[in-house]
């Protein structure tokens, strides 16, 4: 039988380890899936990074036998080891409130058009770089830092070191090098100390350390591969493209808007239109905006105790469109809270109707994404010339078919929806790779494109009414 992989996929909403067969076909088994919930403790909010270790184990367990293991994980945040390697407190959250103000005042000191030469990397609040700056004075201790991804598979391994798609996210990292920026670590006095060795996807990073073998019950041989650890890298790994001329749009939490290029822009264009350029597998190029994402309906849905979402997508779909539209990037809807309260706010601000219902804030809120979309997908052609003919989206996000179909209407572009479970679809292809089951990209590509069940949204709708509603969310 062909060899059968597990890759652990953290997002930051929930986990999953999945395990899949790689040969003719793609057999996906989800062995355990398990929620990602911050905490707030004295003030500060903290990822529960060892819970997350132990549900890691638990999964590797029940997946039993693999050929090897994966990991990726959401991007820009870290563990922070001393000399022994014991990990200096738990990893503060992205959405934490240390970081307010500390952007802006290193902007003031390097300049944007520095910042962006080196990293390539759009102005985003959490970004590590302003993470580090805000923690600077906790730093005296600390020996290495790890991306969360890396971090555990240091756990797992006993192995440190950093792998480029997650480390591209950091602002730290020289994206026409493919390396750590010694320049401006010097400039933001950062002990060059804390950045590990840089590993390529498809790389073995070690073997189960002899502990985690006995937990698992997974043989001490078992290889840990470098995969793209950063998840929307591997997500994009697994779009089922059958050509060049396409989009993406990696929905989840967040919602990352982009294309794939050869190599980085860094004009000054780019860099007003705060866009991105990220490393992919491969030595390519993600170039893309981020668009906040399901998570303005997850926050209302927990505000609401979590109701029935199938029902509440239907009632919204017979709400009319484009009543009342948000720009889901405003600064008002990062941290956790009352997204519904916040969502009426913006609408009563800008003398829109108020949403009367969960449905109609569903709608609200659904509508606004498909515009996120739409401003940065618009922005992505226009500062790479790249034509795209379609745009797959991918991620959790597929499974909803009204976002779907609102997206390729305020697009005027057709969806293609899945798979699902690109992430971990792609950190799976590349451990298939490093075993020499599969070949380059297109070949992994074509492989998601001939296995997975995809959905189809051709475009519809009046443009007019979508740019008009753009301009009331302050997205014209």
């Amino acid at each position: 039988m062909s060899p059968r992989f597990a890759a652990v996929d953290l997002g930051a909403s929930s986990g999953r380890v999945i395990t899949a067969r790689v040969g003719d076909g793609l057999d996906l088994t989800e062995v355990r899936r398990f929620p990602n919930r911050p905490v707030r403790a004295g003030g500060t909010l903290y990822w529960d990074v060892l819970g997350l270790y132990g549900n890691v184990l638990d999964g590797l367990r029940d997946a039993g036998p693999v050929a090897s293991v994966g990991i990726d994980s959401w991007a820009v945040d870290y563990g922070l080891l001393d000399a022994g390697g014991a990990l200096l407190g738990n990893p503060v959250h992205y959405r934490d409130a240390r970081t307010d103000g500390v952007m802006e005042r290193v902007r003031a000191d390097l300049g944007d058009a520095y910042l962006y030469g080196i990293g390539g990397l759009q102005f985003l609040p959490f970004n590590t770089v302003y993470q580090l700056a805000a923690a600077r004075a906790g730093l005296a201790r600390a020996e290495r830092l790890l991306m969360i991804p890396d971090l555990l598979a240091y756990w797992l391994t006993g192995v440190q070191g950093a792998e480029p798609t997650n480390a591209s996210t950091t602002g730290l990292f020289d994206v026409r090098r493919r390396d750590w920026s010694t320049e401006l670590l010097d400039r933001l006095d950062l002990p060059a100390r804390l950045f590990p060795p840089l590993r390529e996807p498809g790389t073995t990073i070690g073997t189960l350390r002899p502990d985690v073998a006995a937990e698992t019950g997974l043989p001490a041989a078992t290889p840990v591969v470098a995969v793209a650890s950063h998840d929307t890298a591997s997500a994009v790994v697994a779009v089922p493209a059958t050509g060049d001329d396409f989009a993406y749009i990696s929905c989840g939490t967040w919602s990352l808007v982009g294309v794939e290029l050869p190599g980085p822009i860094l004009t000054d264009a780019g860099r007003a239109a705060n866009f991105t350029n990220e490393t992919g597998v491969d030595g390519t190029i993600r170039y893309l905006r981020n668009v906040m994402g399901l998570w303005l309906l997850q926050e209302c849905l927990r505000v609401w105790g979590s109701p029935g979402l199938p029902a509440l997508l239907a009632a919204a779909a017979d709400v009319p469109g484009l009543r009342s539209v948000v720009n889901p990037d405003a600064p008002e809807f990062l941290p956790p809270g009352d997204m519904p309260a916040r969502v009426a706010a913006f609408c009563r601000r800008t003398g829109q109707p108020v949403p009367d219902s969960p449905a109609a804030t569903v709608r609200c809120v659904l509508d606004s994404l498909a515009l996120g979309h739409r401003a940065a997908l618009r922005a992505a052609v226009e500062l790479s010339g790249k034509d795209v003919a379609v745009i797959h989206l991918v991620g959790g996000g597929s499974r909803n078919d009204l976002l779907c179909r609102l997206t390729a209407d305020a697009c005027g572009l057709p969806v293609v929806a899945g798979p699902a479970e690109a992430t971990a679809l792609g950190n799976l292809l590349v451990q298939a790779r490093a075993h020499g089951l599969v070949g380059d990209l297109p070949a992994m590509r074509a492989l998601v494109a001939a296995t997975q069940p995809l959905r189809r949204h051709e475009p519809g709708g009046d443009d007019a009414a979508w740019a008009e509603a753009a301009a009331r969310a302050g997205l014209g």
